[in-house]
């Protein structure tokens, strides 16, 4: 179920909507560094979560796309394993 859906009086849970939520976020970070070369863009995506996101955002998202990240922007799949989970570095 999307947030189309939700809109429409369709059920969602929240944690539905927190996976879409994250993933759209992650990808308008990814959508402004598409104009990079794909070897600085993949390091500053992460940086960019690792800087800016609570310890909260950056746990709900490893663990939301941990095992499915089908749905995130390429650039953000790429980006995942250089994003620090929250009590390391």
């Amino acid at each position: 179920m999307t947030l189309a859906d939700a809109a429409t009086g369709g059920a969602v849970s929240h944690a539905t909507l927190q996976r879409e939520k994250l993933a759209r976020m992650a990808g308008q970070i990814a959508g402004f560094f598409e104009a990079y070369p794909r070897e600085q863009a993949v390091p500053a995506i992460a940086e960019h979560i690792n800087q800016f996101w609570s310890r909260k955002m950056r746990s709900d998202f490893l663990a939301a796309f941990q095992t499915d990240s089908h749905e995130l922007h390429a650039l953000v799949r790429d980006a995942m394993a250089q994003i620090m989970p929250p009590g390391s570095g």
